[in-house]
């Protein structure tokens, strides 16, 4: 899927399919879903959290994955009319960081779901800010249903 230039949730709205709250939110923006496909952005506050020296951290991107994660899964729920269960990182693999977006600089992620085994997901995730590669990874999550 191509990635829609119009966004199907953002700002605020975002929260109705999250469980985390201001300061910590690091999503903005989901672009849409597709199969295991999902694709979400953010674009990076002065005020963040996660910013040192004008740039995002290696644990805000981090989060920023998770959170992709957990906004695939919350908005899937809303659509079926179910809760948004809490998900909880389990693991993290092949970590790579490439580069560390400035403030203002949007972010668009894409989540692959590779497999769904009872409450654990694990994915791929590819963090990008315009053309270039930020941060790739697999992580496994811990949905507490």
């Amino acid at each position: 899927m191509k990635i829609p230039l119009q966004a199907i949730a953002s700002g605020c709205q975002i929260t109705e399919y999250i469980p985390q709250r201001s300061p910590i939110v690091m999503v903005d923006t989901l672009f849409g879903i597709d199969g295991e496909y999902a694709y979400t952005g953010l674009t990076i506050a002065p005020d963040n959290i996660f910013v040192e020296n004008g740039r995002l951290t290696e644990p805000g991107i981090i989060e920023h994955i998770a959170q992709s994660c957990a906004l695939r899964v919350g908005y899937t729920c809303k659509q079926q009319c179910l809760p948004a269960p809490v998900g909880y990182i389990a693991a993290v693999k092949n970590m790579v960081f490439t580069a560390f977006p400035a403030v203002g600089e949007p972010l668009v992620t894409t989540v692959k779901i590779l497999q769904e085994v009872l409450d654990i997901t694990l994915a791929a995730a590819e963090v990008h800010c315009g053309d270039k590669l930020v941060a790739t990874c697999e992580m496994k999550i811990f949905l507490n249903k």
